[in-house]
């Protein structure tokens, strides 16, 4: 009994084992998987462009599409991109598929409603338009108190910077079209 050794051939024989039972045990990859789909793909990687749209807005669809096409549908890798400027332009040769929902017919025939109503300028959204003629002082206004405690006045010394900015930025508009139309 002193002179029980494993022998080697035993020995692999046993490792294989183990190491088969431990494969099947973690899930390691099984041949019985089936391919997905084009479909199921188009669907995944439309659902990718969505997510990303949703973070990152100003970014081209059809760049994105084409990232995610050269990185195997990585979200992730992507999205970094993006945040970091890399976002390569796709070539001109690359024609992503339209996307779901919008088809040749429905596309012409009805119009897009745009999600928020337009302002057409600041005037109209700040309700200006009876203070354009009015000349405001403005040296009175820097001599006054520069900051107040009360949170109401603080508000309104915010809202009547704001207007005057407006206004001012529409006077100096208004000359240089003025000079441009002189000219």
């Amino acid at each position: 009994m002193s002179n029980e050794q494993i022998s080697l051939p035993y020995f692999l024989v046993i490792m294989v084992v183990f190491g088969l039972i431990i494969r099947y045990l973690f899930g390691g990859s099984s041949p019985q998987q089936p391919a997905r789909s084009p479909e199921a793909v188009l669907r995944s990687r439309e659902v990718a462009v969505e997510r990303i749209q949703q973070m990152f807005p100003q970014a081209d669809r059809r760049s994105i599409l084409w990232d995610l096409q050269r990185n195997g549908g990585n979200i992730q890798n992507t999205t970094e991109r993006i945040l970091a400027g890399r976002l390569d332009t796709p070539p001109v040769t690359f024609q992503p598929p339209p996307p779901p929902g919008s088809s040749s017919s429905i596309h012409t025939n009805i119009p897009r409603q745009p999600e928020k109503p337009v302002q057409p300028d600041l005037i109209t959204r700040y309700n200006l338009k009876s203070k354009i003629g009015m000349v405001i002082p403005t040296e009175e206004d820097k001599n006054s108190k520069a900051w107040s405690s009360n949170r109401d006045e603080r508000h309104a010394s915010l809202q009547k910077r704001r207007d005057e900015m407006i206004l001012a930025a529409r006077r100096k508009m208004e000359a240089k079209m003025a000079a441009e139309k002189a000219a």
